[in-house]
């Protein structure tokens, strides 16, 4: 029985008092409870008269563990085993003997059919999951059981039936957790058409509605981006503006109403419990059971944005369940389940307004780069026409031929990318009007690539072309196909540094195919299915030139999907590529208002002569410097001018600055940072002006290898880059350049960086020698500074001694004669001169461990060398009380009395600055890092205030003036001993918890000897 249970019956005894209760042994609380019971006052009468058949099923029931409860007689009284106790809650003890209809009658209606069959006769009744509103605690409870009511025979019944033996299973948590599992999957299945928040939560209320056992009604309510109001998404079992579902929920005032949800007090707690809502709203929907919920949850909804919260969900809590920390954590799971689809929903609607807002950039782009290219072509034509009339003359001089020639294949080379750019952007908009005619592909093609047979055999490249005539007519965009053939080509001779080029042209199935085989550098795996995409280039390839855009091949693809054809590449990287375009046969896959007729745009042909040029200025330029005149007269003699190597891999461009700088400078010119980098070898030169894009190795590779090599690393650099902006001027900075000059830039700039660059290396070298020349005499006066102090101290030891060794023998022959003030005196003139022994002793060590440590010649175990320095100190160390602990320490190569003097003065200082009236705690430790041993000496003292950290180290600092302060050298000793080795000492010191002074010295000092065998001090 419980704490505080009571039977009315007759007085306990002691069971083995009782003749003829021996069945009820080992029957735990309910046995004692059968056995205290008056049961004259029940239908089955004292126990003495029951049968043998109730008397071995009391025997079998309370010695189950499983729920039995057995109904005996016609009265159906009820009795019972510990097992089956916690489903009775609050109707036990009273339950017991009581009949079934009394103890149960809430569901004797349910039950009185299915214990009078087999009663009666009748077979056994079974129920796999019978649902049962029964009250047990206080109130009605949904419940869910499994049973099999069985007859239990009697000889002494009327009909042989004495009774029925219930065999009860409560799956209540089971059904119920399937229940709420069920909810959450459904919650999960979010469908694909809940693209904002309210229609995540307006799906969540839809699903909410069909378990609404677990959910009575539920309010999901989104807090409004400013945090001031909820608004009302979505709803179920209350309708949307009734009293218990306002559309509007505010959070900012000052105080709310009393028939309202307390939302504001919801966000800032975890979860609240609402009861009374009878009394709190009128009217509250009654769910799928015959009263309605006294409760309601209100749960958070969390947001993906940290420290704000998505929404809440208001929650009814069925009347049937109790609130226990199950229910809690299901609805802690169905707001975390709303929370996870409102995210869901909301990146998704920002992904789509990203989305839309890239879609109007793109648009923006395109329209851009449209109006730009057409602006562009315009100055572009005025300037190439004026270009090629003054070329067709013949008045011009070498000097401005040249110029102008230079002019002009830029010129060229703009209008190519400007008209790529145009094609592209006309694609992108689909506004490009192609032409398309019936063409002799053959020789169409064969004339394209013919343009290019001169640039192959300059490269030495085999260049085959291999175009028969075509069985069918081909039609093709005559522009359209020339800017094909041209880019592949010029795909082919640029990454293609040695071997052969072929152009074939073949028919394929229904089509032709065009081939443009190499063997260049080919294309990694990684990279081929990119290479078709716009602006894509594929990194560190190693071709004739780095400059490009990522056009060509971009553009090919576009051109040859707007022929109804493909373009396919097969590559392998050092074999080559094959790069294959196929259009079909004929004109019906074709627009048919395009076919045939007038062109109805401005043409964006480029002549072949923009690729060829292009191409030739690829190869390399075998220009001797000393080929080019000077053009800027009064230019300083070849003896005295400065030499600056320029790397850039464009040949115009190098020509360019060459010319320019000539005039006032030895100019190396190269087309690379490999031959920048063996020309700087070879011949030092004063500046090195490099590209920063070059193909091998580029300007900022360059740079790296000129700083690394100490011949090199002082010279100064500057870089030249296309790459505009703040960032790429600071990058090239910060990777150690000097300058970063960013194309276009005037002659006067070029000269003027370079200029400036020169003179301030001029500058820091004059510099460097002086400081160099200042190093040295400040050397050479610390020596003698060092010597002198070691001199004076020598030669003062001696005159000091006869002072002290007299004021002694006048104090022994005078004692007793002198008067106070005359002893007071002579103790003045003793402590003085003991204070100037110490100074002059510190000043001879100091004095020594400036100097050079000497070669030692046999290792020296540290163990032993602080042994000696712990016995120099002994009487300071008796006198103080001071406890000193030691690691073992290593075994260096290293002039013993050096360490020692360290040991001795660190020692020394950690007892003479004790603190008062406390033991001395010393600690000695060494541990071994990857190239040094760190020694280090804790204590507990007075400590160091945290700004005087690093002056303790310096000459005659004296942070306390106590007189049993030193010299102020101790640790400065210590500072040049450890130095002296290579090594360093700092410290690190807590007024509160004392000092720990620490010291390194290299490994390299480290020999291996046989390890110190004597005690550790």
């Amino acid at each position: 029985m419980k704490s505080g249970e009571s039977v009315v019956g007759a007085p306990e005894k002691e069971l083995s008092s009782t003749p003829g209760l021996d069945f009820l042994k080992g029957g735990g609380e309910m046995g004692a409870l059968i056995r205290t019971l008056d049961w004259s006052e029940t239908s089955l009468g004292p126990i003495d008269g029951w049968s043998v058949a109730l008397r071995m099923m009391v025997s079998f029931l309370l010695a189950n563990r499983f729920p039995l409860l057995l109904w005996w007689g016609p009265e159906y009284a009820s009795i019972y085993n510990d097992a089956y106790r916690p489903i009775l809650g609050m109707k036990h003890p009273r339950a017991l003997g009581q009949p079934v209809r009394e103890c149960w009658e809430e569901i004797w209606h349910i039950l009185q059919p299915l214990i009078d069959t087999p009663f009666n006769g009748g077979p056994a009744t079974w129920m796999e999951d019978i649902q049962l509103e029964i009250k047990r605690h206080g109130f009605t409870e949904e419940t869910h059981f499994t049973i099999a009511y069985s007859p239990v025979p009697d000889e002494t019944a009327p009909r042989g039936i004495g009774g029925v033996l219930a065999t009860v299973h409560e799956i209540t948590e089971k059904v119920i957790g399937e229940r709420r599992v069920a909810a959450l999957r459904d919650l999960g299945t979010q469908p694909a058409e809940s693209k904002t928040a309210e229609e995540a939560c307006a799906f969540a209320a839809d699903t909410l509605a069909n378990h609404a056992k677990d959910v009575p009604f539920a309010l999901l309510y989104l807090i409004d981006p400013d945090g001031k109001r909820t608004r009302l998404a979505g709803a179920a079992g209350i309708s949307k503006g009734e009293p218990a579902g306002p559309l509007i929920v505010e959070l900012d005032a000052a105080s709310e109403p009393v028939a309202s949800w307390p939302l504001q007090e919801a966000i800032r707690c975890e979860e609240i419990v609402i009861q009374d809502l009878q009394g709190r709203f009128d009217g509250v929907a009654c769910g799928p059971w015959s009263d309605p919920p006294r409760w309601a949850v209100v749960v958070p909804i969390r947001s993906n944005k940290a420290h704000r919260l998505a929404g809440l969900l208001i929650a009814g809590v069925s009347p049937r369940l109790r609130l226990d920390h199950l229910y809690r954590s299901f609805f802690e799971l169905v707001a975390a389940q709303i929370a996870t689809m409102i995210a869901n929903a909301r990146a998704y609607e920002e992904e789509r307004k990203r989305a839309e807002a890239l879609a109007e950039i793109d648009r923006a782009k395109t329209a851009f780069f449209s109006n730009v290219s057409h602006e562009f072509r315009t100055p572009l034509t005025l300037m190439l026409g004026p270009l090629e009339d003054e070329l067709a003359g013949n008045a011009l001089g070498p000097a401005t031929r040249e110029r102008l020639d230079l002019v002009h294949r830029s010129g060229l080379r703009l209008q190519k990318l400007v008209n790529s750019l145009l094609d592209f952007a006309r694609i992108e908009a689909g506004r490009i009007q192609a032409v398309y005619e019936p063409v002799d592909l053959a020789g169409l093609t064969a004339d394209l690539a013919s343009s290019f047979r001169s640039a192959m055999e300059k490269a030495g490249l085999r260049f085959i072309v291999d175009c028969p005539q075509m069985p069918e007519p081909v039609y093709v965009d005559r522009e359209m196909w020339e800017k094909i053939v041209l880019n592949l080509l010029s795909n082919a001779f640029k990454f293609t540094l040695e071997g052969s080029v072929v152009i074939t042209l073949r028919p394929h199935h229904h089509g032709v195919e065009l081939s443009v085989e190499d063997t260049g550098i080919g294309i990694p795996e990684r990279e081929l299915p990119h290479i078709f995409e716009r602006f894509h280039r594929v990194r560190d390839a190693r071709g004739r030139s780095v400059e490009g855009t990522g056009i060509g091949l971009a553009l090919v693809s576009e051109l040859a999907r707007l022929h109804g054809g493909l373009v396919q590449v097969d590559s392998q990287p050092g074999k080559g590529s094959v790069f294959k375009v196929r259009i079909p046969f004929g004109a019906n896959h074709l627009p048919k208002e395009q076919v045939s007729t007038g062109p109805a745009h401005s043409s964006t042909a480029i002549r072949s002569e923009a690729y060829l040029q292009e191409a030739l200025r690829w190869l390399p330029d075998h220009a001797s410097v000393n080929e080019i005149p000077a053009i800027y007269p009064g230019a300083a003699s070849a003896e005295v001018r400065k030499h600056v190597l320029l790397a850039d891999d464009n040949a115009d461009m190098r020509r360019y600055i060459q010319r320019l700088l000539s005039a006032h400078y030895q100019v190396t010119a190269v087309s690379n940072g490999e031959e920048a980098l063996r020309a700087a070898q070879e011949r030092l030169p004063d500046l090195v002006l490099a590209d920063v894009m070059m193909p091998g190795l580029d300007g900022f590779g360059l740079l790296r290898e000129l700083r690394a090599d100490s011949r090199t690393q002082s010279v100064p650099i500057v870089l030249l880059s296309a790459r505009a902006g703040e960032e790429s001027r600071t990058e090239g900075l910060e990777a150690g350049a000097d300058d970063y000059l960013i194309k276009p830039f005037s002659a006067r700039e070029l000269t003027a960086r370079v200029g400036a660059a020169l003179t301030l290396a001029q500058v820091r070298r004059e510099a460097q020698v002086g400081l160099l020349k200042r190093e040295a005499q400040l050397r050479r006066a610390n020596q003698e500074l060092e010597q002198f102090a070691y001199a004076a101290s020598h030669d003062l030891k001696e005159p000091l001694r006869i002072v002290m060794a007299y004021s002694q023998l006048l104090g022994r022959r005078a004692a007793g004669k002198l008067d106070a003030q005359e002893n007071e005196f002579l103790a003045y003139v003793l402590k003085g001169s003991e204070r100037m022994g110490v100074l002059i002793e510190d000043l001879l060590r100091y004095a020594r461990s400036t100097s050079e440590p000497e070669q030692p010649l046999e290792a020296v175990e540290l163990n032993a060398v602080l042994k000696k320095a712990l016995a120099n100190l002994q009487a300071a160390i008796e006198e103080s009380r001071a406890q000193i602990t030691c690691d073992p320490l290593p075994s260096l190569f290293i002039e013993p009395i050096r360490i020692q003097q360290v040991f001795q003065n660190l020692i020394g200082n950690a007892i003479k600055y004790r603190r008062q009236n406390e033991p001395v705690f010393i600690r000695i430790s060494a541990k071994k890092n990857s190239d040094e041993w760190i020694f280090s000496l804790a204590d507990n003292g007075i400590g160091i205030e945290p700004q005087y950290r690093e002056q303790v180290f310096g000459l005659f600092k004296r942070l306390h003036t106590d007189k049993s302060s030193g010299s102020g050298l101790g640790l400065p000793i210590c500072k040049h001993a450890v130095e002296g080795y290579g090594g360093r000492i700092w410290v690190e010191s807590n007024p509160e918890h004392g000092s720990t002074f620490f010291f390194s010295l290299p490994t390299t000092l480290e020999r291996q000897v046989e390890a110190d065998t004597e005690p550790r001090p």
